[in-house]
């Protein structure tokens, strides 16, 4: 089994359609590495040279990775991550 990944539905080209996929990882980091080895080009849609883009939003269960360990958040099998554009307005 693995991790729940909730894609967005301006990512989800990158899943051929799917806005779920599962995973296998111990760390969000690792998550989304294997994730971009399943579908190439998504790890350069959520990181940048500091980690998570800025408005990229990555939750675990419900928690913000920011306020968590960041890439080094633990995970375990039957947790839900979930990516989540950012979205500001005037």
């Amino acid at each position: 089994m693995g991790v729940n990944v909730r894609i967005p539905p301006a990512l989800q080209y990158l899943t051929d359609g799917q806005a779920q996929v599962n995973i296998t990882a111990s760390t969000v980091g690792d998550c989304i590495a294997n994730l971009d080895r399943q579908y190439p080009g998504m790890q350069d849609r959520l990181l940048d040279a500091k980690g998570v883009r800025r408005f990229v939003n990555i939750y675990v269960n419900d928690e913000d990775v920011r306020f968590l360990n960041d890439l080094a958040t633990r995970i375990q099998e039957g947790d839900e991550i979930s990516i989540v554009p950012a979205i500001s307005g005037s």
